[in-house]
């Protein structure tokens, strides 16, 4: 079983996960691994909850516990990973989406912006620190 995510379209450098914002990581961890038959590989502490396939093949679901209960922020948004952040976000941007963020928001040595596709839906694009590439 391969405890990392899968990546999937036409380039091999970019990973899509599926992030969704919860209020209670155990709750929303049962759920979730009982309707795509996903499992956590770790329950550690923090804000977040990776669930990944029972095989490893397939997209990432990365549970986020927050605070407040939805109201008009996305509740789904898409993650793409990728080595190079800035030339991505340039690449993306060019494509037509609007970049949200001033500059890359940080995280435990992650690096992202916000941007947005044509319709407004919000997106983010990360750099991993390089164990996580």
């Amino acid at each position: 079983m391969t405890e990392g995510p899968a990546r999937f379209g036409g380039r091999n450098n970019v990973v899509l996960a599926i992030v969704l914002d919860c209020s209670d990581l155990d709750r929303s961890s049962a759920f979730w691994c009982e309707v795509l038959g996903y499992h956590p590989p770790s329950t550690g502490p923090g804000p977040y909850r990776r669930l990944l396939p029972l095989d490893g093949n397939g997209v990432e679901l990365l549970l986020q516990r927050v605070p407040e209960p939805k109201t008009s922020k996305n509740r789904l948004h898409l993650d793409l990973r990728v080595p190079d952040l800035d030339a991505e976000v340039t690449r993306i941007e060019a494509a037509g989406a609007r970049r949200l963020t001033e500059k890359p928001v940080t995280e435990e040595s992650w690096r992202w912006h916000i941007l947005a596709d044509p319709d407004g839906n919000e997106f983010c694009v990360l750099q991993p620190p390089p164990e996580r590439l």
